[in-house]
């Protein structure tokens, strides 16, 4: 089992994003955010993703479900996690 990066805080979805995944799903994809599977994102991006945890800024992460794209941020503070999709943003 992976180590934590950082706190997720409350965790919580958009309605677009929650009508499209199943909790399994959700729950995959914050594993894999915490742990730093930042997913589809570019090397640049993931890159500023693994300076984020250490420099305590937002990080974003994107995965693919059923044809759909899901965005999984947690904000600078850690005080929250949204599992949205892109255009949701």
């Amino acid at each position: 089992m992976s180590k934590e990066l950082f706190p997720l805080g409350q965790v919580v979805a958009t309605p677009g994003a929650a009508a499209l995944m199943t909790d399994d799903v959700a729950a995959d994809f914050l594993y894999r955010h915490i742990t730093g599977d930042w997913g589809e994102l570019d090397q640049e991006d993931k890159a500023s993703n693994d300076r984020a945890v250490q420099d305590g800024l937002r990080i974003l992460s994107e995965y693919s479900y059923n044809g759909n794209k899901f965005w999984v941020i947690t904000e600078w503070d850690r005080s929250v996690t949204t599992i949205l999709l892109p255009d949701e943003y």
